[in-house]
């Protein structure tokens, strides 16, 4: 199972975790940064730029392992066994998605120290979208074993 943004919330809180308010919306393309943890689960790059669109994170629910944190949100993405993992980035991002989120959503673009311009978040280079579209397709054969 796999669960993004409001999905890894939901995962979170079914599982008796508490979901809330983060200090901070963080709305852009930021680094996230891989925690040390055992060699049983899934490996992120030690550090990678990663879209974010999202005011909320999640206490970790019972059991599960944090893999990823960034400098806005603790909680950026855990893993509970071999096929359970809640991601609050968003590593399936494409140059459409964001600009169906931005079409959709440009109300949230604030000023704040973790929201970026829709004139940042649309200069992502072709190479960034590859680099999370494979850490998404590396996930992905992690969770379904091939």
């Amino acid at each position: 199972m796999l669960g993004i943004c409001l999905g890894a919330q939901l995962i979170a809180n079914a599982l008796g975790a508490c979901v809330y308010r983060n200090a901070q919306k963080e709305i852009g393309w930021f680094s996230v940064m891989s925690t040390n943890h055992g060699e049983d689960h899934f490996r992120f790059p030690k550090q990678f730029l990663a879209f974010h669109w999202h005011g909320e994170t999640f206490n970790l629910p019972p059991g599960a392992v944090l893999l990823a944190r960034s400098e806005a949100c603790e909680n950026q993405a855990f893993q509970i066994g071999r096929h359970i993992i809640g991601l609050q980035f968003h590593l399936e991002t494409t140059p459409e998605s964001l600009r169906a989120l931005v079409d959709n959503c440009r109300s949230e673009l604030v000023s704040g120290t973790y929201i970026q311009t829709e004139r940042r978040l649309q200069q992502a280079q072709t190479t960034t979208y590859a680099s999370i579209n494979n850490i998404m397709s590396e996930l992905l054969s992690y969770l379904t074993g091939k």
